[in-house]
C-alpha cells in the first residue's frame, strides 16, 4: 500500500523567492508533499495560496518554522493543538522554550534545515 502524502505546514512563508521559506515550500511541492504555507501576507507560491492567521487544519505531519523565537510565541497554542508528529526549527528559528514544550506534548522537535533535509533525503 502506498504511503499517504505527508501534510506539511510552513509557518513564516513568503512570496519572495529569495526567502528560505519560499524555497522550502517550492521544494516540498516539487517532491509531492501537501504543503500549507502560512505567512503574514496573502500570496501564492506555485499554485498554492499563502494563508494568514491560524486556519483550522487537521492531519498535519510536520510543522516547519521560519519565524524567530519572539514571533513564534503567538503560535505555541495553535501548533500544539494541531498535534503534529514533529516540528522543525530551521536556522534562526531555534527556540529552547518551544522545543521543550513540543517534547512535553509528545511532538518530535528537531533543530535542522528543511532544505538540507530534503536534499539529503532525511525529511
Amino acid at each position: 500500500m502506498k504511503e499517504a502524502v505527508k501534510k506539511v505546514l510552513v509557518i513564516g512563508a513568503s512570496e519572495n523567492p529569495e526567502r528560505y521559506s519560499n524555497m522550502a515550500v517550492n521544494r516540498l511541492l516539487n517532491k509531492g508533499y501537501e504543503v500549507i504555507p502560512i505567512g503574514i501576507k496573502k500570496g501564492m507560491i506555485q499554485n498554492t495560496e499563502i494563508l494568514t492567521g491560524k486556519p483550522l487544519l487537521n492531519n498535519i505531519h510536520t510543522v516547519t518554522l521560519y519565524l524567530n523565537p519572539v514571533r513564534q510565541v503567538e503560535y505555541y497554542d495553535y501548533i500544539l493543538q494541531l498535534k503534529p508528529k514533529r516540528i522543525i526549527f530551521n536556522p534562526g528559528a531555534e527556540n529552547p522554550e518551544f522545543y521543550q514544550l513540543a517534547l512535553r506534548n509528545n511532538i518530535e522537535a528537531i533543530e535542522a534545515c528543511t532544505l538540507v533535509m530534503l536534499s539529503t533525503s532525511t525529511f
